[in-house]
């Protein structure tokens, strides 16, 4: 087999992606154990710690199964999955734009046929505080009240797995955030299209919650 020398900073996140590639790639059978540590090194050109630390993240998406004393095994193919808050640290910023723009844009129009009056309460009290935040010019507090006010929208969407997952998304939502704007403005300019969003909610008008949150992502 080819060696595959390692030149990046992160030796061991590095293995660990060729190394998933590989798996993926069907290079190793389900239940097949993997090569000993110093094949490993061998192959990849670093040191035991980096091999260890791979297998540890691998292990840990569930591509393999450590057994203590006798060695290291593939997993099955359907537990094969890269956690998705790791998923989301890696990921570029127009790949996230992207799924915020999808997932958003669903939610909106599910929250609008499934909210209750609680969840419009909430959707409005996000909002104002939003709205406050924005015209307060303090970036941090406007950012974190803009994603609140739209994970109100998604836990009145009725379906607990696109909250749970616009949630972990918001954690990385944020720091994109305070790099991407230098101050309040943007927030300041999209009040009017988030008051629109919020009443196509509250009037269950999905097909006008959906164009309405289109505007907020174009702008």
């Amino acid at each position: 087999m080819m060696n595959t020398p390692i030149r990046k900073f992160s030796l061991a996140q590095e293995v660990a992606e060729k190394l998933g590639d590989r798996i993926r790639a069907g290079r190793y059978r389900e239940g097949e154990q993997l090569p000993t540590e110093p094949e490993l090194m061998k192959q990849f050109g670093v040191g035991r710690s980096s091999i260890r630390e791979a297998i540890r993240i691998l292990a840990n998406s569930g591509m393999l199964r450590v057994q203590q004393g006798v060695g290291t095994f593939i997993e099955a193919r359907s537990g094969i999955m890269e956690p998705l808050l790791q998923r989301f640290k890696r990921a570029g910023a127009k790949d996230l734009d992207e799924v915020r723009q999808l997932l958003e844009m669903k939610i909106a129009e599910k929250a609008a046929t499934n909210h209750t009056q609680k969840d419009i309460k909430n959707i409005k009290a996000m909002l104002d505080r939003r709205n406050a935040a924005a015209k307060s010019g303090d970036l941090e507090a406007c950012v974190q009240a803009d994603i609140d006010f739209h994970m109100s929208i998604a836990q009145a969407a009725g379906n607990p797995i696109l909250a749970d997952l616009y949630q972990s998304f918001a954690v990385h939502l944020k720091s994109w955030f305070l790099q991407l704007y230098p101050d309040t403005k943007a927030f300041l300019d999209t009040i009017p299209v988030h008051e629109e969003l919020y009443q196509s909610i509250k009037a269950r008008d999905g097909a006008k919650a959906w164009r309405s949150l289109n505007k907020i992502i174009k702008h």
